[in-house]
């Protein structure tokens, strides 16, 4: 017994997912996690905070509630692949109920894999169509993977921490060019450039929101430590193709077969055509 989660609290869980033939999907004696932050899916973020501590629990969830739509390829805590559209049953025991921890340093090896672990979270809530949900787990990701050490990371593990930025930058712009927040779109493509000046898909979104103005205006949102500045407009809206067809040119060096920096450039290319004489 004991007091339900509250908001903002961490709990653990025993979880253990199937399909309907018996099929295991999910194993984990001890699932760490905050309700609301979109590490799980959405049958333990909305089933476990009606739990008491010691409790035993069996969610059926439909599969907006599961792994969605698409189903969902295999991880580290899945057996087989979940199906499309597949209903699954969960048993759930709650372990422990704490307070919302404060960040604590963590090895490079855990900020990683905290990291790896919110971004594919993100990307599953990307693959249903959920795209504010997915930009939320981004943000997550870039939060574990920028928090406090509790020991410097080697060359390869800094490395790899500098590529979980990118890709979490880059899936960040994603998400909110499907938003339409175009000014925060740009601030993580300059974002990623600012931590890899060649990363292509940065300079192909950028190419596709627009150039940055100059560096005077506030700096807000989770991402302010990398954000260089917004533009207040598209690209479009602003008539600066000419610049971006240099940015995506410079995309299209380091990725010659990009047949979507192709299309970009050819699009821009007839927007900047004079209309033919009658």
């Amino acid at each position: 017994g004991g007091p339900r989660p509250q908001p903002g609290q961490e709990v653990s869980v025993k979880v253990l997912g199937t399909l309907e033939d018996g099929g295991l999907v999910e194993r984990d004696p001890r699932l760490t996690f905050v309700p609301g932050h979109g590490d799980v899916v959405q049958a333990l973020e909305l089933g476990v905070p009606t739990m008491q501590p010691g409790e035993v629990s069996f969610f059926l969830a439909a599969f907006p509630y599961g792994y969605g739509r698409p189903g969902s390829r295999r991880c580290v805590r899945r057996e087989p692949d979940v199906p499309p559209e597949a209903p699954l049953l969960f048993e759930v025991t709650l372990l422990e109920v704490r307070d919302g921890p404060d960040p604590q340093p963590l090895p490079p090896a855990a900020r990683l894999r905290l990291g790896a672990q919110r971004r594919e979270r993100g990307n599953f809530h990307f693959a249903r169509g959920d795209f504010a949900a997915a930009l939320h787990s981004y943000r997550l990701a870039l939060r574990a993977l920028d928090g406090p050490a509790a020991a410097p990371p080697g060359p390869q593990e800094e490395e790899e921490l500098r590529e979980q930025r990118v890709k979490c930058l880059n899936n960040c712009a994603a998400a909110e060019l499907k938003l339409e927040r175009a000014d925060e779109a740009l601030a993580s493509c300059e974002a990623a450039l600012s931590i890899s000046p060649d990363n292509g898909r940065a300079l192909l979104r950028r190419g596709q929101v627009g150039p940055a103005p100059p560096r005077t205006a506030p700096q807000p949102g989770p991402a302010a430590r990398y954000r260089p500045l917004l533009s207040p407009q598209l690209l479009a809206q602003q008539g600066r193709d000419a610049e971006a067809t240099l940015v995506l040119r410079r995309a299209l060096e380091l990725d010659p077969a990009s047949k979507v920096i192709h299309t970009e450039l050819s699009r821009l290319a007839k927007r900047r055509r004079p209309p033919a004489s009658a």
